[in-house]
């Protein structure tokens, strides 16, 4: 509170400091300049930038999202109250110059198809799936209910308030939307604030936001092309209707596969900087572009683009905190602050007006509420849970500002009917988080709920979920194809795109023998792919990738070290290194897994497959023992133990080897060590056996409890030893000397 007070009081010094700043440099170019000028754009985006992060870091204090300090920012240096306090000034600052207007409107205008852009990229698809018909029955029926009060407000408004009488019609239909569209972002910031953001009641609200934003976007593209032809006629609507459902199915199918082949290709072929952020934004214009040619509004495409690009798995958070902070420092502050300053709450002191506008507000409210409840109660939820979304659901935030900036640009609203829209996405907005928590904290947790909580919570400490890529590095030998079979689990269990590296084995030279290398790396990508979508299977419903993995293969002459270290700069999180070749003199790993490994910096597997596995490496039985101690690499080996062991239905063991004998560790220090991947593994619902071994050596221990138990795989999680040679420390290399079972050292 001492900190918003703070910020509170030196509020007013800053505006006026920003105001003296400005002043001469506006005064002397408008005695100057008749036409567009410079210097009064630059002025305008410092002042819009500057006050709107002011404001939206006081409202981030109290509780409120920052866009709404960006939009009460626009108001206040717009004719609500810097215009009515300083007109001359005010109209130095933002004249009414067409040309001069122009100039800020086109920055909003990229501004909004950004903002878009980012709300699509926020979207998750599969959490609509995930969550059933509890979402889509709340989000439909608190889209239909508005919206035909919003289309009633319409139809009775007088004349006088309207832009045109004659296209009555085309405003009551965007006075629908305006009512029934709910802002994902700023439910998403309260939902996340408490903590609900994997509840099950979060993601419901959460995902029937993320259909109200779908489908009013459509809503919103459909009625501007009814807004192009004038009038609202059946072939105009059919057209609409039809290109929309076209653009929509071609998008995410089609679509799908060509923005992320684009995003990858850029990544992979371009060596200049932010390569891919200029290829995600010419995705946007592209998909923009095409919205406005099959006669519905940009905002359509720049929505769906969002969509495909937050799809696309090699899309690495540095990227993505990139592109949001270009956005969310400049583009939205400035969208918003234009918004706020097209609309003029002075227009409330005549009664008529402010009489409308209360009414707009209630209605709009008790129709998103009522609604949303309705349907909630349709879709299964509680008392407690439908009240709750019914909260989250009535918040219009910046969706509704940019709802109605279209409307405004197009004629379909004036600018009385703006302001009226704007107060009610103010207060709409800043009533919903207060009211959200009040309901969400009623809500108590069901038992499955705590249980899959626990889970994601263990997962969010592991390395597997967050990797984006993975580089497998093989020849054609049965090593090579157990590699493979690993490398498929754990791309599949994940949903990673997989580059394969095929090392060439045959001497032969030639095109035919080229052309044959690139055949058995073909084959290699489909065995991938094969094992993939067996370990995909494997998962329960709610776990299962919804991206068809994407599998790319090259060949290489041989293991050379520089040509892994030039296709890592592309951006791995993991390789597979599987070669025939796995190990010479007994314990130390072949020059040629040693140079490809040197290759790479980053975590990476190799395999070493034996008895069973050499003879059936694609579909041997597995049962697997994972030695633990502890330790983050002992951590991330059991991560591929436990994965391998969800896609085969293996058995598994935790074995934990103490050294120095078990009097050295206590026994509530071992139970802490294995209840860590005990509650990984239940979380999956895999039976995980434990062994506790301390009266031996480490790799006799090892491969004692691997024979007694029956196991025919060690996943053993290692960490690289300096020196020229690659070397994982003297359990490893005694392993790779006794052990008769196959082997995955997990290295970090």
């Amino acid at each position: 509170m001492t900190k918003l007070r703070g910020l509170t009081a030196s509020l007013p010094a800053a505006l006026a400091g920003l105001m003296l700043a400005t002043i001469p440099a506006l005064a002397a170019t408008s005695l100057t300049v008749k036409g567009p000028s410079e210097v009064v754009f630059i002025g305008q985006i410092l002042a819009l930038m500057v006050v709107g992060r002011l404001l939206g870091e006081a409202m981030i204090r109290i509780g409120q999202p920052a866009v709404m300090g960006q939009l009460i920012a626009g108001l206040l240096l717009g004719p609500s109250l810097f215009g009515l306090l300083l007109p001359d000034l005010q109209h130095m600052l933002f004249p009414k110059n067409p040309d001069q207007k122009a100039m800020l409107d086109a920055v909003a205008q990229v501004g909004i198809l950004l903002l878009l852009l980012l709300t699509g990229m926020e979207t998750d698809l599969k959490l609509v799936r995930q969550t059933g018909k509890a979402s889509i029955y709340a989000s439909l029926l608190g889209i239909v209910v508005p919206f035909g009060c919003g289309v009633a407000i319409g139809f009775a408004l007088p004349d006088s308030m309207l832009p045109d009488p004659a296209k009555r019609m085309i405003t009551a239909l965007f006075l629908g939307t305006a009512l029934s569209i709910a802002s994902v972002k700023i439910v998403a910031m309260v939902v996340r604030e408490m903590n609900f953001m994997r509840r099950t009641v979060g993601q419901v609200i959460l995902a029937s936001a993320i259909i109200d934003d779908s489908v009013g976007w459509i809503i919103v593209s459909i009625i501007f092309s009814l807004a192009l032809h004038g009038s609202v006629d059946a072939w105009s609507l059919v057209q609409s209707v039809v290109g929309t459902f076209v653009f929509m199915t071609v998008s995410l199918t089609v679509g799908r596969r060509a923005v992320f082949f684009a995003i990858r290709w850029v990544n992979d072929n371009f060596v200049s900087d932010f390569a891919v952020i200029t290829a995600i934004l010419a995705i946007m214009a592209t998909m923009a572009l095409t919205t406005h040619l099959i006669g519905v509004h940009t905002v359509l495409g720049a929505f769906v683009a969002g969509i495909l690009i937050g799809e696309s798995p090699i899309l690495s958070r540095h990227i993505d905190e990139q592109l949001r902070g270009l956005i969310t420092a400049f583009f939205a502050p400035v969208f918003f602050g234009v918004a706020g300053l097209s609309a003029d709450l002075t227009i409330l002191a005549d009664p008529t007006i402010a009489l409308f506008t209360a009414g707009l507000i209630v209605i709009a409210s008790l129709g998103k509420f009522g609604g949303a409840f309705i349907g909630a109660e349709i879709g299964g939820l509680t008392r407690r849970e439908g009240l709750a979304l019914a909260c989250g659901m009535n918040a219009r935030g910046s969706t509704e500002v940019i709802i109605a900036s279209v409307g405004l640009s197009m004629g379909a609203l004036n600018a009385n009917l703006f302001t009226m829209i704007v107060a009610m996405a103010v207060l709409t907005t800043m009533a919903m988080p207060p009211t959200l928590r009040w309901a969400l904290s009623r809500i108590p947790m069901g038992k499955e709920e705590k249980q899959r909580l626990e889970r994601e919570e263990l997962e969010a400490k592991g390395f597997l979920p967050k990797l984006e890529r993975l580089l497998l590095a093989i020849d054609e030998s049965t090593n090579g194809a157990f590699a493979t079979r690993v490398a498929g689990i754990v791309a599949g269990s994940y949903g990673m795109p997989t580059t394969v590296m095929h090392i060439k084995t045959d001497k032969k030279t030639g095109k035919q023998a080229a052309e044959a290398e690139k055949e058995k790396a073909k084959e290699a990508g489909e065995l991938v792919k094969e094992v993939a979508q067996r370990a995909d299977r494997a998962m329960t419903a709610s776990e299962q990738s919804d991206i068809k993995l994407n599998v790319t293969t090259m060949v290489e002459n041989a293991p050379k070290q520089a040509a892994v270290a030039e296709e890592a700069e592309k951006g791995y999180g993991l390789m597979i290194i599987g070669l025939d070749k796995t190990v010479v003199r007994k314990n130390q790993f072949h020059d040629d897994v040693a140079s490809l490994a040197a290759g790479f910096e980053g975590p990476l597997i190799v395999t070493d497959a034996r008895e069973e596995h050499r003879k059936h490496p694609l579909h041997g039985t597995v049962s697997i023992l994972v030695p633990v101690n502890g330790t983050e690499v002992s951590r991330r080996a059991a991560e591929v133990a436990i994965a391998m062991a969800r896609a085969t239905k293996a058995p598994l063991t935790a074995l934990y080897v103490t050294t120095g004998g078990k009097a050295n560790r206590s026994r509530r220090y071992e139970e802490a060590i294995l209840k860590d991947i005990v509650d990984l593994a239940e979380s999956y619902e895999l039976d995980l056996r434990t062994a506790v071994r301390g009266d031996v050596a480490p790799d006799e221990a090892i491969l004692k409890e691997a024979g007694r138990r029956g196991h025919n795989l060690v996943v053993m999680g290692v960490g690289r030893r300096p020196g020229e040679k690659l070397f994982f420390g003297d359990t490893a290399a005694a392993l790779i000397e006794k052990s008769p079972v196959s082997l995955l050292f997990v290295a970090s």
